[in-house]
């Protein structure tokens, strides 16, 4: 089977740097359909029509401006590579993907389709027959900005600052986050100045997409300022440049020699602003023209005033991560009682107000492993309530979950769990709620762990990534918490990670979600839909079905 990607007949095509405009500011996260010639890719379930109605801005002939986001996040992102994502995937979102590029991204250009892979600091890539060495061909014509020439010594420096423990700039905390970013490193090296070879432990047929995440930090400035300054002093070859942070907020000025074309913003401010109500009133007052995740309630009166109103489907789970390990969600007749015992479609029509999709499965209906046919759970009180008592609980039993307060992709989680709380107490589960900074709670799903305690982890999962299946299910997955096992699912994922044509191996990964949505390891609960809300003047901003964005062709009107 041939394995060269489709990106390798391109290489050279000056109509791919016009095309790599719109995904500037966007990621890789489901490179599966790129990993070579015979990956053609799948279409996953369509999105509502509410996708097709609120998915795009304006449109308008203005460029520049200032664009200030209020983030959900309690703090501002690290400025540092990886280091974004210790506020969860909105610092990757807005920082990360921002200031530095990967080997590879997302083209973000569509409000329907399934975002595709295509080149970015990598001009193409292929692998040997199973899918455990890949080779990148990089670009010839980019710099840093501080004027270091990206190259192929450039990419290993940076992949010995994630993956060598004895590299002069390792640190913890990049390499534990760069490991589950991008899981299964081995070895790599320079094949010349302009090629990189990367070796993966185990067969890794959707690895390009994990290349999206290997941001590349100019060497020159890591070197200057070493692991603890670079945040303060952060140098990629992104579309946008680090200016400063001050005054709690994070100021980001366009590239003017951006190597695929400037963007048309002059600035991006970020600022965090955790409470949604808080949020809302930024946005009314002027001080912000961008919000993330409005509160639902506010989404009527935001559209009467004017405001734009964006949603869209997207590989997100907004779910509880049961601990197996002791007392009754050891029980998979348990866990499979609580998800027939709690009412997502009420949730999603009424407190949502249509912001989130109802999950009845582990597989979010954006993601190319979603199955209608896998849609197992529906609210069924009664069956819940037979299920607890033929498993021994006929009188319920007590758990206690923990649950940020706010965050990346969190949605409104206090008042989404209080409504658990009272849909799981009809049936006798008694559901104490713990809530948690959403940075200490993500540091405690990253190392694995559960805090003494606590029965189940309400947490915020993109499943853009396919490594997500080993990690979070996969028997002693990095991000396996609950400590779910299940050989067969095992054999299968292994089975996937082999199988580079992409129909055969989303086929494999139904079949995996069959199965764990059947083990019940997690409460499956909703998809969100990214809602954001933005002033009258943010113009040309497409939402795709994705968790990241492309910031290079918006613009802010005066």
């Amino acid at each position: 089977m041939n394995l060269i990607s489709p990106f390798e007949r391109a290489v050279g095509d000056r109509l791919r740097l016009t095309r790599r405009r719109v995904a500037a500011g966007s990621v890789l996260l489901a490179l599966a359909a790129a990993v070579s010639g015979c990956a053609s890719g799948s279409s996953p379930a369509a999105g509502t029509a509410a996708d097709l109605t609120t998915a795009k801005t304006s449109a308008g002939t203005v460029s520049g401006g200032t664009l200030v986001v209020g983030l959900t996040a309690a703090n501002l992102p690290s400025a540092d590579t990886v280091l974004a994502g210790q506020q969860g995937n909105e610092g990757l979102r807005f920082v990360a993907y921002q200031l530095y590029d990967g080997l590879t991204r997302l083209d973000l250009d569509s409000t329907t389709a399934t975002p595709q892979p295509q080149p970015d600091l990598a001009t193409s890539w292929s692998a040997n027959a199973d899918a455990t060495v890949w080779t990148f061909r990089l670009r010839t014509d980019v710099a840093f900005t501080d004027g270091t020439p990206f190259n192929a010594d450039a990419v290993i420096f940076n992949l010995d600052r994630y993956f060598d423990a004895d590299s002069p700039f390792a640190d913890p905390s990049i390499q534990g986050l760069a490991a589950s970013y991008v899981p299964g490193v081995a070895s790599f090296r320079a094949l010349d100045a302009d090629t990189v070879e990367i070796t993966t432990r185990t067969p890794d047929a959707g690895f390009p997409e994990d290349a999206a995440n290997l941001f590349m930090a100019s060497p020159t400035a890591v070197r200057k300022s070493g692991n603890d300054g670079f945040a303060s002093s952060p140098v990629g070859t992104g579309p946008f440049v680090y200016e400063g942070s001050a005054n709690n907020q994070l100021t980001m000025a366009a590239n003017p020699r951006y190597w695929a074309g400037a963007p048309k913003l002059d600035k991006v401010v970020l600022k965090p602003i955790p409470d949604s109500a808080q949020r809302t009133a930024a946005l009314r007052s002027g001080s912000v023209n961008w919000v993330e995740d409005p509160n639902p309630d506010d989404l009527a009166g935001l559209k009467d005033a004017g405001f734009q109103v964006l949603s869209n489907s997207y590989d997100h789970d907004w779910t509880w991560v049961f601990n197996l390990q002791a007392g009754p969600l050891g029980k998979a007749q348990v866990r499979r009682a609580l998800n027939y015992g709690i009412d997502r479609a009420t949730m999603s029509s009424d407190l949502l107000h249509g912001t989130g999709n109802a999950s009845y499965q582990v597989a979010p209906v954006s993601n190319s492993a979603y199955s209608k046919s896998n849609d197992l759970y529906s609210y069924d009180p009664d069956k819940a309530k037979k299920l607890l008592a033929e498993a021994g609980y006929p009188d319920g039993f007590s758990l206690t979950v923990e649950y940020p307060t706010a965050g990346s992709g969190n949605m409104i989680p206090t008042p989404m769990n209080e409504e658990l709380q009272a849909d799981l107490a009809k049936i006798g589960v008694e559901v104490k709620l713990l809530p948690t900074e959403w940075a200490t709670l993500l540091t405690q799903y990253q190392s694995g762990k559960f805090a003494p305690g606590v029965d189940a982890l309400n947490i915020s999962l993109p499943f853009n990534q396919e490594a997500i299946w080993s990690e979070a299910f996969g028997t002693g997955g990095v991000i396996n918490a609950g400590g779910y096992s299940n050989p067969h699912v095992d054999e299968l994922i292994a089975e996937a990670q082999k199988t580079v044509d992409s129909d055969k191996r989303y086929a494999i990964l139904q079949t995996v979600a069959g199965l764990v949505t059947r083990d019940a390891p997690w409460l499956f609960i909703v998809n969100d839909r990214a809602p954001r809300a933005m002033a009258p003047s943010v113009h040309n901003f497409t939402q795709p079905k994705a968790w990241f964005i492309d910031l290079t062709k918006a613009s802010v009107s005066n």
